[in-house]
């Protein structure tokens, strides 16, 4: 047995024998969750088409528990390796029960008629996703939300070693893309189920995964655990972003900061800038931003949305320089706003800089 579970081995991919993303080498473990992530049309749908058969190997190889994926049947492969992939189904006369027990299809004999044990496997998988209730329902009479949640059911009752899925979440509400990765999660870390999957949502990817792919040209962008893909500039040369910024602390995408000469100076510590900045940047007013700490949450924000962030160092006592700063912007500014400032014996020369903000007729105390 290989050290990995799941291999692709110098793989290429591609349609009608013309590659697309060349020399794919990728190792994963039993029960990890891998997620493919990287824009539009780079070729995620085409890898997973591949590794699932549904598109020839152009080139390489891939291992599936230490055998070549061609050297399974289909009836054996289809025992192993669930697939949800984004192409619609359009079963005629089918409920949603009907659709979900077609999971235990591989199991049944050639007439598909389902055990006692087969009905209590398709019961299990619809409670799981919490389908229950539309599984006397038309497939074809329901949301895509719905839908994404029966084909997840049909993937479960085939009790795979591994599922493939291409855009999970991608009709789905934020309750339901939470309870659909909730699943997933347990299904790898309690059950030991191998997934693989693409997903657009780079901030569930960033929480839920335990190593990730960049699809970006033609050779892999990068591979690796995600406190290594996740940060500032690995994103935005993967996306090619440059109308906003990726935020690696919280694995939000910002909109970019207004431009202009900013007018407004805003005052804050511990979280209470924030919805500030967002306010500012909703109306497109440029702002400055001061006198934080680099270790403050607000500066994590600030660094994005402020035109300008005057700093000081963790634990430190706010020099005269940063402090001679702070007032010269203040002078340029028409307003300063105090969001609300935990005073401590560091920052204690914030108190000084409110009050320069006071006689200079240009306070205004948030929650007054």
């Amino acid at each position: 047995m290989s050290d990995y579970y799941f291999k692709m081995e110098q793989l290429t991919v591609g349609y009608n024998g013309k590659p697309l993303i060349r020399d794919i080498d990728i190792n994963i473990s039993q029960g990890e969750i891998v997620t493919l992530i990287g824009p539009n049309g780079a070729g995620k749908s085409t890898i997973l088409k591949t590794i699932t058969r549904q598109l020839a190997v152009i080139g390489g190889n891939v291992r599936f528990a230490d055998k070549n994926i061609p050297d399974y049947s289909f009836k054996e492969l289809s025992q192993k390796m669930a697939v949800v992939l984004t192409q619609r189904l359009h079963p005629e006369l089918m409920t949603c029960h009907d659709v979900v027990a077609t999971g235990r299809y591989p199991y049944t004999g050639r007439l598909g008629v389902l055990s006692p044990e087969d009905e209590a496997i398709v019961d299990e998988a619809m409670r799981a996703v919490h389908a229950e209730e539309i599984g006397s329902r038309d497939f074809n009479a329901i949301s895509d939300g719905q839908r994404q949640r029966v084909l997840l059911a049909r993937a479960i009752c085939q009790q795979p070693e591994i599922i493939i899925l291409d855009e999970p979440t991608s009709f789905l509400d934020v309750r339901h893309k939470l309870e659909l990765l909730e699943i997933l999660r347990s299904m790898a870390k309690e059950k030991g189920i191998t997934v693989i999957m693409s997903l657009h949502e780079i901030d569930l990817a960033m929480k839920i995964s335990d190593k990730i792919v960049c699809v970006k040209g033609d050779h892999i962008f990068r591979y690796g655990e995600p406190e290594e893909i996740f940060e500032e500039k690995m994103i935005r040369d993967l996306y090619d972003i440059d109308n906003g910024f990726f935020d690696p602390r919280y694995g939000s995408i910002e909109l970019p900061a207004p431009k202009g000469d900013p007018k407004i100076m805003v005052l804050s510590s511990c979280g209470t800038g924030i919805p500030v900045y967002r306010r500012l940047q909703k109306h497109n007013q440029p702002f400055v931003a001061g006198i934080l700490y680099t270790n403050d949450v607000d500066y994590q924000l600030a660094r994005l949305l402020a035109a300008e962030v005057i700093t000081e160092e963790p634990f430190c006592s706010i020099s005269d320089e940063t402090y001679e700063k702070a007032l010269r912007k203040m002078a340029s500014c028409d307003r300063v706003i105090d969001a609300g400032i935990a005073i401590g014996e560091s920052n204690r020369r914030m108190e000084d800089l409110i009050q320069a903000a006071k006689e200079a007729g240009k306070y205004e105390k948030l929650n007054d």
